[in-house]
């Protein structure tokens, strides 16, 4: 069983910039170390014949198949411009002042 100190605790916050109450250290100091006994147990498990995999849901794309279709005319898309040059928009240039 692995069990955090209270130490532990504190020199976790303190790296992480958080200002904990006593009663949050004592809170933190027991998820934690439950957190810990848990990856030891995952640890002692025999995973050598278990192949690496990104994920153990099936691959299903929630994307829809790619159809072409006649697109807008440039005139029509070009027509409300406030400023167009050679068939494409015309617009300010934007530069980064960093």
């Amino acid at each position: 069983m692995s069990t955090l100190t209270r130490e532990t605790v504190e020199n976790i916050a303190e790296l992480a910039k958080l200002d904990l109450t006593e009663a949050e250290i004592e809170l933190y100091r027991e998820q934690l170390s439950e957190i810990l006994d848990y990856v030891d147990m995952l640890n002692s498990l025999d995973t050598d014949d278990i192949p690496p995999t990104a994920s153990v849901l099936p691959v299903n794309s929630v994307m829809r198949s790619d159809q072409t279709r006649p697109t807008l005319p440039t005139d029509i898309a070009l027509a409300s411009a406030p400023d167009q040059e050679a068939q494409q928009f015309r617009v300010d240039a934007v530069l980064d002042a960093d």
